[in-house]
């Protein structure tokens, strides 16, 4: 195969993520995808980049993209239903690089690298999406119509370490709290 047909495979292949089902649900009911949870995540962060000039935005765009990645092959594990004695990332970690398999050495060093990154938290733009991908998280659920056993009160703790990343991201907790309350109390999910 030439170099741009790997490409086009491992595209193919991360093109699962659209049809890789989360925990959570849209505002007509439909059961949202990996794809949908990570280029939404890409344009919050898009949102936020005049509030960081001091970040490097390429960058935080390609951790988004990059960060849920491996579940194209065995699909998303709900913080709920994590096993302990095997961390997600893990799983996680050993499907990209299975998934990563056609690209060329430099190209699976760089996407192995962003992974790394976002997983480890060894950058400022690692850690401020990884507070975005909780935040991100926490909003779909208050807004999706959600079956009615839906345990919106496990979003008041769901990610509190990493979205006290700085006041942007602690504002936007606030909010996304707010929300939570309202949903607790039966109230229906802010509409756009």
């Amino acid at each position: 195969m030439s170099k741009l047909e790997n490409i086009l495979s491992f595209v193919r292949l991360a093109g699962r993520l659209k049809d890789t089902p989360r925990s959570a649900y849209t505002a007509l009911g439909k059961q949202e995808s990996t794809a949908e949870h990570s280029w939404r995540l890409a344009l919050l962060a898009m949102t936020l980049k005049p509030k960081y000039p001091n970040l490097d935005f390429g960058r935080v765009l390609e951790l988004c993209i990059v960060h849920d990645l491996g579940e194209a092959l065995h699909g998303d594990i709900p913080a709920v239903d994590q096993d302990p004695t095997r961390p997600k990332s893990t799983a996680e970690r050993d499907d990209l690089i299975t998934m990563l398999a056609s690209l060329a050495e430099a190209d699976r060093l760089r996407f192995l690298d962003a992974w790394e990154d976002y997983e480890n938290g060894g950058s400022p733009e690692s850690r401020l999406v990884k507070a975005l991908d909780k935040l991100e998280t926490i909003f779909q659920h208050n807004e999706g119509c959600n079956p009615p056993d839906f345990d919106y009160a496990f979003n008041l703790d769901y990610g509190r370490k990493q979205t006290d990343f700085d006041d942007v991201t602690r504002t936007l907790r606030e909010l996304a709290d707010a929300e939570t309350r309202r949903r607790i109390k039966g109230l229906p999910p802010i509409q756009a």
